[in-house]
């Protein structure tokens, strides 16, 4: 009987190739499959699925410990995906990962995250792809969400995803024993509360800086937000195609022809 060969696996992100989630992935990935990274040189968090047109991409080598780690490139989460796939790497990767990311990605903050949108631009593209973050913007306690997303790639190898459905994953930031299970789940409705903070630079120029908390204390059940809360990991298919299907029929009746 011959062995399975390793799989091929993209790693990516949007808190740039320096993040300390995205090496405690790759070490965890290695194990399973032959990583090639590829990600922001710096970071690109919230800027959703962008892509770069009016600028040019630039490549740049990165070393860690005398060797090569990855490739940094100038664009967004979704640019690296697109030209990893299209141009830089030899061949095509059986599977694409986007994470682990510092912070959750629940809710309607799933629009704004590039995290999100680098697994979304890999499904675009045919293949495999998943989402993963780690619920806390402090913690650099990696180590189990990067268990779980070796192990969850090996599942999806066996279980291959219908096309066009990617998963995005949320990991408690919690000691491992603590973890209560996992829970498939909806896309919740939380956002953050956004608040501008008005500001002076020291040329006395006016500035506003975006800020706010996730609103997520009344997380329905069965939501992603919800697990997070009850110590669950939270994994959540997702599909790109946001028509409202149900909702057809109610716009056809409108009378919208000429």
């Amino acid at each position: 009987m011959k062995n399975t060969p390793r799989m091929k696996i993209l790693l990516t992100n949007d808190d740039g190739i320096h993040a300390p989630g995205l090496y405690a992935l790759s070490l965890e990935i290695k194990k399973i499959g032959d990583v090639s990274i590829v990600a922001p040189a710096v970071e690109r968090s919230a800027v959703g699925h962008a892509i770069t047109v009016v600028d040019p991409l630039r490549v740049t080598e990165v070393r860690r410990d005398g060797e090569i780690y990855g490739l940094a490139v100038s664009g967004t989460p979704a640019d690296c995906v697109k030209i990893a796939i299209k141009t830089l790497l030899p061949k095509r990767p059986d599977l694409v990962i986007s994470g682990i990311n510092q912070g959750p990605n629940t809710g309607i903050n799933v629009i704004y995250s590039g995290t999100v949108s680098a697994a979304t631009e890999a499904t675009m593209l045919g293949i495999p792809a998943f989402a993963i973050s780690l619920d806390s913007f402090k913690s650099a306690e990696f180590a189990y969400a990067a268990e779980f997303a070796a192990k969850l790639a090996l599942k999806m190898r066996e279980a291959p995803l219908p096309a066009g459905v990617l998963l995005n994953v949320n990991v408690p930031a919690i000691p491992k024993e603590k973890i209560r299970g996992v829970q498939v789940t909806r896309q919740g409705i939380a956002r953050f509360t956004e608040e501008f903070h008005e500001r002076v630079d020291p040329r006395g120029r006016t500035y506003w800086w975006l800020g706010g908390e996730l609103e997520d204390g009344k997380a329905e059940e069965g939501t992603d937000s919800a697990a997070l809360h009850e110590g669950m990991v939270s994994v959540t298919p997702i599909h790109y195609d946001m028509t409202a299907y149900e909702d057809m029929d109610l716009v056809a009746r409108m009378r919208l022809a000429k």
